[in-house]
């Protein structure tokens, strides 16, 4: 009783910081919680009925994992595995140090306003869908029209079929990827060093540290802690992979599914021939899962090493 007595005087106490973070929780509660219950549909054959959605979960046979062998019963399972959680790790590695390379450098600018059309210059990628950057690298690489092409034909080269030649295409979805969103994820690391203590530079100066020491010794320390939370939670997605850029920037071609066909492209594919919503349900809950183990094991080492870094 005692107990029920202290949380109901610490709901008292705390009721203004409570009612303001009130609107997000019922926010999560609706649109991350309560959409949890759908999750039962990985385990069923689901057919759809006329008295609605909950009707149709209800009357639907339950199946057990039938529904997830969909990604491991065919020859395609190791090849959308490796894809998907190499190019996430390639895209983890070489985004972080890019988009720190790039916060470094937009910090150091003294024209504030150059620093601003470089930001804004940096930014607009992040804004574009991947349907229209498909048609930017399309308008590069198409083989009639290309400029790519034609650049190489000026140079005396012969015209390549990009969208029939797989082995490129590992370097062009890097590349397109990183266009895309290093200079957005570069924002997260200007913002943190733009509230660096700058006496710590100042005292650095007077000890004749030149601009490379004091990056080294001052600003890469300080960014630790949140390189690593930002990597932890891109860890967390390491078994997503960007629907548009693996669907819309290759155009689909067959050709190149040996290096661009991924978990997500690979379970769309699958629907749109046999339009079993129950499979696409289990790929979800099993990158899910393996995200939330992912995330809990690297925030578990994190922690051995440092646990202020940690994520929790």
């Amino acid at each position: 009783m005692s107990a029920v007595r202290r949380l109901f005087k610490d709901l008292n106490a705390n009721k203004a910081m409570l009612l303001m973070v009130l609107p997000a929780t019922v926010w999560f509660l609706i649109f991350s919680y309560l959409p949890m219950a759908g999750l039962v549909i990985a385990f069923k054959e689901y057919r759809y009925s006329r008295d609605g959605f909950l009707a149709s979960i209800l009357n639907s046979a339950w199946v057990g994992f039938e529904n997830f062998k969909f990604l491991f019963s065919t020859n395609d399972a190791w090849i959308i595995t490796r894809n998907t959680v190499l190019y996430n790790v390639v895209f983890i590695v070489l985004g972080l140090l890019l988009a720190v390379g790039m916060a470094i450098v937009l910090s150091e600018i003294v024209n504030k306003k150059l620093a601003k059309v470089y930001q804004t210059g940096m930014f607009l990628p992040h804004f574009l869908s991947w349907v229209i950057v498909g048609y930017f690298v399309f308008s590069f690489l198409s083989f009639d029209r290309g400029v790519l092409n034609q650049l190489m034909e000026a140079l005396g080269l012969e015209r390549t079929q990009w969208y029939a030649d797989p082995e490129p295409w590992p370097i062009i979805i890097v590349l397109v990827n990183l266009w895309k969103s290093v200079g957005y994820s570069s924002v997260i690391y200007l913002a943190a060093i733009t509230g660096f203590d700058k006496s710590l530079y100042e005292a650095a100066m007077i000890d004749g540290a030149n601009k490379w020491q004091q990056i080294r010794r001052i600003t890469i320390p300080l960014l630790i802690p949140i390189m690593t939370i930002m990597t932890l939670l891109n860890i967390g997605r390491i078994f997503y992979a960007d629907f548009g850029l693996f669907f819309q920037v290759p155009r689909d071609s067959g050709a190149l599914y040996s290096v661009t066909n991924v978990i997500d492209t690979y379970v769309y594919r699958g629907l749109t021939t046999t339009g079993e919503i129950g499979m696409s349900t289990a790929a979800g809950f099993y990158q899910s899962i393996i995200g939330f183990l992912l995330v809990i094991t690297s925030n578990y080492i994190v922690r051995k090493i440092n646990k202020d870094n940690a994520l929790f």
